[in-house]
């Protein structure tokens, strides 16, 4: 049989005339999918929030449609006809386009440009990378941000926003291992033991951490912060940085946008840093993916994870776009 002619299984969202999407899993095979220089057989893929927006058919993420979402992709080459890997190379995928409209990691093969792929450091397993995947490549992203605006352990507490999701679990174990003090604010009260077995100093309720958030400025609080909540949070965590503290912003869950004024950034001199994990250049990757490889890999990431395959994914949408996950989910091409 031709590669092309590959057969392989992968979750397919449909749209129907009538512009309802349905989800399915379905029978492909590799001549169906977009073209590019890198065959890549998916071992484990991850769930994040901008799949399950793709899977019910958020226009701001997928147009095109019949589609396979996954913006996560971890596996073995098969074929790269740049030379850029060999098959049997370990590689992973995360950013560019994967999984919003080109067809993604939530199918047991992707073919893509092969400047996507990165080789999988030494120090991690196909598994352990998706179970860090976008969420931990944001998660480490912002750590270096704020490492590199020159915010040190003994500055004073790192607030993490949204911390029992994917990007803050990862955020809270990484800033401890670094030797942060970490404050993390979430709304499920019952994950508080979670959050401090994750290396977290003190756990807040959300309401804290917005509470004042009308006022022109609040209590010089927080050395720096990692923010994935937007909106209200995020001004109010902007209101409550010490003078010249870092706060990076990431997600959107409470709202895109951001009801500030200017006193913040003139009066205490705080900075705002955008992270963007789609189009980060392949240096820096390389660099943050190393670091998730090594001193910024968390102790207990298998204790952030939940597991499914192909089938499970239609629960997992709903849970994740109602805010009930917490932490990481791993998806499993191989038993699919």
């Amino acid at each position: 049989m031709e590669q092309g002619e590959t057969t392989f299984k992968a979750l397919v969202v449909e749209k129907t005339p009538d512009k309802q999407f349905l989800r399915k899993i379905r029978e492909r095979s590799i001549g169906d999918l977009p073209p590019g220089d890198l065959v890549v057989r998916v071992h484990y893929s991850s769930l994040n929030y901008k799949d399950a927006l793709s899977a019910t058919g958020h226009p701001g993420v997928t147009r095109q449609f019949p589609h396979t979402p996954g913006i996560d992709a971890a596996g073995v080459v098969i074929s790269c006809e740049s030379g850029d890997f060999a098959p049997g190379d370990k590689v992973l995928v995360t950013g560019y386009d994967l999984g919003m409209e080109t067809d993604g990691g939530f199918g047991q093969y992707i073919r893509i440009p092969s400047a996507w792929g990165i080789r999988l450091p030494e120090g991690l397993t196909l598994r352990e990378s998706m179970a860090l995947g976008t969420a931990g490549f944001t998660a480490a992203l912002s750590v270096l941000k704020l490492e590199l605006a020159g915010v040190k352990p003994d500055d004073g507490d790192i607030l993490v926003t949204g911390a029992t999701g994917g990007v803050g679990s990862i955020a809270v174990s990484i800033l401890s291992q670094a030797g942060y003090r970490v404050v993390a604010a979430t709304g499920k009260s019952a994950d508080e033991e979670y959050l401090k077995d994750l290396g977290a100093a003190e756990v807040i309720g959300r309401d804290e951490v917005a509470a004042g958030a009308e006022k022109t400025l609040l209590p010089e609080r927080w050395a720096g912060g990692v923010d994935v909540v937007g909106g209200t949070t995020l001004a109010a965590v902007l209101k409550s940085t010490q003078y010249g503290g870092t706060v990076t912003c990431c997600g959107l869950v409470a709202s895109p946008e951001l009801p500030v004024n200017v006193y913040p950034f003139i009066l205490r001199g705080v900075s705002l840093v955008g992270i963007d994990s789609v189009q980060s250049p392949r240096e820096t990757r390389e660099e943050v993916w190393r670091r998730l490889a090594t001193s910024w890999k968390p102790d207990r990431l298998d204790g952030m994870v939940t597991e499914c395959t192909l089938p499970g994914l239609e629960l997992m949408f709903q849970a994740i776009l109602h805010g009930g996950i917490t932490g990481r989910v791993v998806v499993n091409l191989l038993e699919s």
